[in-house]
């Protein structure tokens, strides 16, 4: 091999080396460029941990100065700064902003938001109850859709004529007759948000904070209006208030006088609709029950005879029978609920199940009519106690 072939091959070797030194170079310089990224990433977390809390502050008022009045979480009321960067026509009453621990200045605009505890309360998914799922209650029902159903979908009509539609209904009567289940009829047949909530969950230990939930829950209902809002069992918090009480049952009355304020303050062509239910309105206070708040006051009875057939053949219309004499069974349940019609249903099916059969037939709904029913007296049910020893 020559001078001339071993040089060449010297050259291309070196240039195959600079190449794989330059594309190396490369290499680490992206490296670097990672390991910086990293190093920034890091340290940013680590003045995050280190970097004092922001506190949550409620904006009162904005002064002309470059102030602001501002209630903090912790307590008072405070006249604070305004941070350069904060957008200052973004600041109004009733703003949640971040205030700096050091000198309590405004840093920071929060979004607004809903209080998680009361936003659970929205029925996101709609009860599949509909009015024809309901018996014996019809003129209940023609009620609830005048004052529910008309002023959301057509409040013209109202504005044409010049008159004001009821804020609210009161549901009362005897448990298991169907307040709740008409509440859920309604939720299912309207286009509107469904808020459902337990009056007792209204009774918070903190002071103040039940007053602050009725706020929120009203809030939310306004912002999502159309909307109804269903309070079950409001006496535990609607009771007639006392000059001497606890000072549990003072939260509760300002929890009740919250309520009432809230119910004035809205206008009933609002878009919004209260609707409660109780099984002691003779508990409840007077202040609830004048017109301007709880308007439309509806009784849920005991179903008759009519109403107990409707329901027999409501709970049955999925169930395979034979030979079944509704009107018999609906004369040998006086006295009885709709919650003791559906568990009688189920307790015939039991007594079907243990003879073998596929089907349900009259024999199995007397001896489950006698035995639901013989819990409410205490004895074997009879026509002569048929009613009269019911306790429902």
């Amino acid at each position: 091999m020559s001078e001339i072939d071993l040089s060449d091959k010297r050259k291309n070797g070196l240039t195959d080396y600079v190449r794989y030194l330059e594309m190396r170079i490369q290499e680490l310089e992206a490296e670097i460029s990672y390991l910086r990224k990293e190093i920034d990433y890091y340290k940013q977390e680590i003045d995050k941990l280190l970097s004092p809390p922001l506190i949550e502050g409620v904006v009162l008022e904005v002064l002309g100065d470059g102030r602001a009045i501002v209630k903090s979480s912790t307590g008072p009321n405070l006249i604070v700064n305004i941070s350069a960067k904060v957008d200052v026509s973004k600041l109004r009453p009733g703003v949640h902003v971040a205030l700096n621990q050091r000198g309590s200045t405004i840093v920071e605009v929060l979004p607004a938001r809903e209080d998680p505890y009361v936003r659970a309360m929205e029925v996101i998914e709609r009860p599949n109850v509909r009015y024809s799922d309901i018996g014996g209650l019809e003129e209940q029902i023609k009620e609830l859709r005048e004052v529910v159903e008309i002023p959301l979908k057509h409040p013209e009509i109202f504005k044409e004529l010049g008159i004001e539609p009821p804020k609210g209904i009161l549901l009362y009567g005897p448990p298991g007759c169907g307040k709740t289940l008409l509440a859920k009829a309604v939720a299912g047949e309207s286009n509107a948000t469904f808020i459902s909530l337990v009056a007792s969950e209204l009774a918070q230990k903190f002071v103040g904070e039940g007053a602050r939930i009725v706020r929120e829950l009203f809030r939310l209902a306004r912002r999502k209006a159309p909307a109804i809002i269903f309070i079950d069992e409001i006496d535990a918090i609607a009771a007639k208030r006392l000059d001497i009480g606890t000072s549990g049952e003072r939260e509760i009355h300002r929890t009740l006088t919250q309520l009432l304020a809230e119910l004035d303050g809205f206008n009933p062509l609002d878009r919004v609709k209260v609707i409660a239910a109780t099984n002691r309105i003779d508990v409840i206070d007077p202040a609830l029950l004048r017109p301007g708040r709880f308007d439309r006051i509806i009784e849920v009875p005991l179903p008759n005879l009519k109403g107990r057939i409707e329901i027999f053949k409501i709970h049955t219309r999925k169930m395979r029978i034979k030979d079944i004499d509704y009107e018999r069974l609906a004369k040998m349940t006086e006295g009885a609920s709709g919650a003791d019609i559906k568990v009688i249903c189920t307790e015939a099916g039991y007594f079907a199940i243990r003879a073998g059969r596929s089907y349900v037939t009259m024999e199995d709904f007397m001896k489950a009519i006698d035995k639901v029913l013989r819990k409410r007296v205490g004895r074997p049910y009879t026509p002569t106690s048929k009613g009269r020893d019911l306790v429902v």
